[in-house]
């Protein structure tokens, strides 16, 4: 008969061991279940483990826990032990408490020293927190960090069209930085795409706004500064929280095709400006020396002018004077009018006058000078005929030796000449 077959003597699986399902059964069917397991003694369990009765156990010790009593039941009797009476509260209220320890832990977070932190409570605006530890109730807010010390860069090439109806190329790189937390996590959906279109069109109003040249050679400068002031305002206006450190116009080129003719024109106007710098610096050379000549023959010409009146007005002031002493006494001023003017007159002739007598003087003739003047006249005809110069002095010691002796026998002729 097989072990689960109603009306059987065995009710017993074959892995109980012969044991009773309930420890309180008080069957007399012991020595039967002996009997059917053959191969069990002693009433060893040799089977796997009952999940009910494990089940079982659990349940009574977590009820345990929680403040209910133990079921005892013997037979048929079902009646409740002396146990305490069971909290129904008590397993909800643990786990509430363990649900919001883990919902508090979560809360924590640390802010970077290069980062600030936009509190938002179920999408409202809060605060913004600064660095360290902080806490904030999870679930219900929101923190979004932002990085307000990193310098981003942008960098742009497009083609556009100057005032002049000429295409240029421009690249363009600009760098910035969040100077408002709020505004740029707020204010603005996407602040990266934003900056980008206000760049491309600050640039394209300024290029469209400046000639060709002037963007390819010395506007790029001005180009700089005129897109980044235009560029901050967009941002302003828009309330970004974006602050621009720099923009630096990286290339400004010509269209491909017609790069070789542009560069054939800027190297031409390069030459012509050098030209024109080293003409004025040519002017600035030569202009301050004529003006130094010509002050200076000013300044001659005013010194001559003054030198001649000065002059004038001294000898008519020396005539008047002569002519007041003249008229004072006639004879001596004669007669020393006449020696100034002898005196001026053989000044200027190698004679002396010696006064050998009270009544006539006597005229002497200097035969030194004349001879060192025949000598030097003598020196000038010969080196401008090619005569040697050798020759020219022995000639001349022979002209001086027979001067000298003419001189001494000379020397006692003299001749008296009266005034």
């Amino acid at each position: 008969m097989a072990w689960n077959e109603p009306g059987g003597g065995n009710q017993h699986d074959p892995w109980s061991g012969g044991g009773r399902r309930g420890g309180s059964d008080g069957g007399g069917n012991r020595g039967g279940n002996n009997d059917s397991n053959n191969g069990n003694k002693g009433g060893n369990n040799q089977g796997p483990p009952d999940l009910d009765e494990a089940l079982k156990k659990f349940q009574d010790k977590l009820s345990g826990m929680l403040g209910g009593g133990k079921k005892s039941g013997g037979g048929g009797n079902k009646g409740s032990g002396g146990g305490k009476p069971r909290n129904v509260f008590a397993l909800p209220g643990l786990l509430i408490i363990v649900a919001l320890a883990i919902w508090a832990a979560m809360g924590f977070y640390v802010v970077d020293q290069s980062e600030r932190g936009v509190v938002l409570r179920f999408g409202e605006y809060q605060n913004t927190v600064t660095p360290g530890l902080q806490w904030n109730p999870p679930l219900i807010d929101e923190v979004r960090m932002v990085n307000v010390t990193r310098v981003r860069s942008l960098t742009q090439t497009q083609s556009m069209l100057t005032r002049d109806e000429n295409i240029v190329e421009v690249e363009i790189s600009a760098q910035y930085q969040v100077a408002d937390p709020r505004n740029f996590v707020l204010n603005v959906r996407d602040p990266e795409l934003s900056l980008d279109n206000a760049l491309d069109s600050s640039l394209r109003h300024v290029v469209g706004g400046t000639d060709m040249i002037d963007i390819l050679t010395s506007g790029r400068e001005i180009l700089g500064s005129s897109v980044s002031s235009r560029l901050q305002s967009y941002l302003d206006n828009y309330g970004a929280g974006i602050q621009l450190q720099t923009i630096n116009i990286e290339s400004t080129s010509a269209p491909q095709p017609v790069i070789d003719a542009f560069d054939d024109v800027i190297r031409a106007r390069e030459d012509r400006q050098r030209t024109i710098n080293q003409g004025i610096a040519y002017a600035n050379s030569i202009i301050p020396e004529a003006q130094g000549q010509a002050q200076r023959l000013v300044e001659q010409g005013q010194g001559y002018r003054e030198s001649v009146v000065a002059e004038a007005q001294g000898q008519a002031n020396r005539f008047n004077s002569l002519l007041a002493e003249y008229e004072n006494s006639p004879d001596i001023m004669r007669e020393r009018m006449y020696i100034e003017a002898i005196e001026d007159v053989f000044g200027e002739t190698p004679k002396v006058l010696l006064d050998v007598s009270e009544n006539a003087p006597m005229m002497y003739l200097p035969l030194e000078q004349l001879n060192r003047r025949q000598g030097a006249a003598a020196s000038q005809q010969g080196n401008s005929d090619g005569v040697d110069p050798q020759v020219l002095e022995s000639l001349r010691s022979g002209n001086s030796s027979s001067q000298s002796s003419n001189s001494s026998s000379n020397s006692s002729s003299i001749r008296r000449e009266g005034r």
